[in-house]
């Protein structure tokens, strides 16, 4: 088996994609895959312009990027591959924060009123600025945070941010920095937890502070950061024999694969269903209503063929 596989998008499902790759090339090393992670926004723009076989996401495609596939053609299958927590961390040497609230992350991110300086979150932390490294605005990781935070407000995240869709330069940001803090991808925390701390967050609906933890995560205690990732594959490509094969390959070893590079195997029921819908070639998305609003809600109560659209 010969032939190019061009995969982009999400930082954050990159090292799932990655994995999966080395795992298929020793089996069909004539076969060259090329794995990008410019985001999931930049990823979804190169896949609706027909410029990639398969779109990593941290989050579901969007509306718009929907009507810019069907505009241009592309029709695609939706395969959710995995769990990640959304991971708040600063720096070790912080000894204030102790555990966040939603209001308090919303107090400090939400808006170009936000806290400027610690003492404005709580009276008791230091009067010292905060620094905040996030990913940027292309990410699905900014995109999935400002869904949390801000989207019932209508406002944006704050514009003072240290953004970079490198999330090693993330890392360093908040390592170097005492004051600071920032948020991506459980993965790239577990990689680097000998330089960061992560801070529990306190679940809304029980008040209990959750660290994101694999349990934690799978279970959903850890809200309102537990979020699925994504695969998007251009049927087009699942033509070609090599993208077919490779893209079983990844929905049979993601499970595993996942847990290795630091994120949650999905249920059971989600993966099977993700292997009948691939099976019986099911396009389009379950996350835009007929309406062409986005859905909300858990993985499992969204991932089923009534609400597919086309």
């Amino acid at each position: 088996m010969v032939g190019t596989i061009k995969v982009d998008g999400s930082s954050t499902v990159q090292p799932i994609s990655n994995a999966i790759r080395e795992g298929f090339i020793k089996q069909h090393p004539n076969v060259d895959i090329i794995v990008s992670g410019n985001g999931t926004g930049n990823g979804f723009k190169s896949f609706y312009d027909k410029g990639t076989d398969i779109s990593d996401a941290s989050r579901p495609i969007k509306s718009g990027e929907f009507e810019n596939c069907k505009t241009n053609g592309v029709e695609f299958v939706e395969l959710p591959v995995a769990y990640d927590g959304l991971t708040i961390v600063v720096n070790p040497q912080n000894d204030w924060v102790k555990e966040l609230t939603v209001d308090q992350l919303k107090s400090m991110f939400v808006g170009d009123d936000a806290a400027k300086n610690w003492s404005d979150v709580d009276p008791s932390w230091p009067e010292e600025a905060i620094q905040i490294y996030a990913p940027g605005t292309g990410s699905g990781t900014y995109d999935y945070f400002h869904e949390v935070l801000a989207k019932k407000s209508k406002k944006e995240l704050r514009g003072d941010m240290n953004l970079n869709e490198d999330d090693n330069i993330l890392v360093k940001g908040v390592s170097d920095n005492k004051f600071s803090i920032g948020f991506f991808g459980v993965a790239y925390y577990e990689e680097n937890k000998d330089k960061l701390r992560a801070v529990p967050v306190v679940n809304p609906k029980d008040e209990v502070a959750y660290e994101p933890t694999t349990e934690n995560i799978a279970s959903n205690k850890y809200a309102p950061f537990s979020r699925p990732l994504f695969i998007y594959v251009n049927t087009d490509s699942l033509n070609r024999a090599e993208v077919q094969t490779f893209v079983e390959y990844f929905l049979v070893n993601t499970p595993e694969v996942s847990e290795k590079v630091g994120y949650v195997r999905l249920p059971e029921p989600v993966m099977a269903k993700a292997q009948t819908n691939l099976d019986a070639g099911k396009t389009g998305t379950h996350f835009v209503d007929e309406s062409g609003e986005s859905r909300s809600g858990a993985l499992t109560d969204l991932f089923v063929d009534e609400n597919l659209v086309k």
